[in-house]
């Protein structure tokens, strides 16, 4: 691997791909993405919540169903 110029943690691959040797950097991303799954993971908890005050919501405002 060669070092790419003016970037000291950049190195470039024989097969032209670029990587970064940055663990600091790396385990700020592994963090940064750990955190926006649980964010995604909350708020789709959050939409199934409402979605079933929702539902029981309805179900006062109609009465319940005469299937």
């Amino acid at each position: 691997m060669m070092r790419v110029e003016g970037h000291k943690h950049l190195f470039r691959e024989d097969s032209g791909a670029i990587v970064n040797n940055d663990t600091t950097q790396y385990n700020e991303y592994i963090r940064m993405r750990s955190e926006r799954k649980k964010q995604r993971e909350e708020i789709e908890g959050l939409k199934k919540d409402i979605s079933e005050i929702k539902s029981l919501l309805m179900e006062i405002v109609n009465g319940p169903r005469q299937d």
